[in-house]
């Protein structure tokens, strides 16, 4: 496989065979971060859990305290009440039946999240084919199915990201932007970090981290120690 110069000076720098502490490879991923845009850094975690099985999945929410250095898109499945509180809250796109139509009818998909209220999820549930694969399914674990929209925008808009595993047990994350810098990239990584311990299942047997890896949208992967 060809890699390209860029590249290939940034993988000289990390030892393949070595296991970083997370402050050293956060370090190492914003020296090997060369790209002429400012490249997102994200967190791959291979967790020793079966995601085929419903009592050892692995999902939720955490607010990074540094945010993903991305503006989040937000649109609110509401009426009444909750949609002027989601009007005022900075929602990007609010409705209801109006919307279903336009993802429907349009195949629109000009934003990132959605949140809505309980008693639209019947009405939301019409897109499950079309949100369900690319991800954007509200879910209340994720709270985005919640009767507190004002909060549930303040969070994503703050930089509240999901994890969840996908189906080879690894949870895939942005934590940041290369521009933050170390201290912001590990304040954000520990956030993640201690938030997929925690959502550790009960089922789960042996090593739960099998293994952490830090890259940057067009460097090498650095490998974390996980013990760490």
């Amino acid at each position: 496989m060809f890699r390209g110069k860029k590249y290939q000076d940034s993988a000289k720098l990390i030892d393949s065979t070595k296991l970083y502490d997370p402050s050293e490879a956060l370090d190492l991923v914003v020296a090997t971060s060369k790209a002429k845009f400012d490249e997102t850094i994200e967190l791959h975690l291979r967790l020793g859990v079966d995601s085929r099985h419903a009592d050892q999945q692995v999902r939720g929410a955490v607010v990074l305290p540094h945010g993903t250095g991305k503006t989040v898109r937000v649109l609110v499945f509401a009426k009444g009440d909750k949609a002027s509180d989601a009007e005022a809250a900075g929602a990007d796109y609010v409705g209801a039946e109006d919307m279903v139509a336009k993802i429907q009818n349009e195949n629109w998909f000009d934003f990132d999240v959605i949140v809505a209220t309980p008693d639209m999820m019947g009405l939301v549930g019409r897109l499950g084919k079309v949100l369900g694969p690319k991800g954007l399914m509200p879910n209340p674990k994720a709270g985005t199915v919640t009767m507190d929209v004002k909060k549930a925008i303040a969070d994503l808009k703050a930089g509240k990201i999901e994890y969840r595993l996908d189906k080879t047990n690894i949870i895939h994350c942005p934590i940041g932007k290369a521009s933050f810098g170390r201290e912001k990239l590990e304040e954000n990584f520990r956030a993640l970090f201690d938030a997929v311990m925690k959502a550790k299942p009960a089922a789960a047997k042996g090593q739960y981290i099998k293994s952490a890896v830090v890259t940057s949208t067009m460097g090498p992967g650095i490998k974390i120690n996980p013990a760490k």
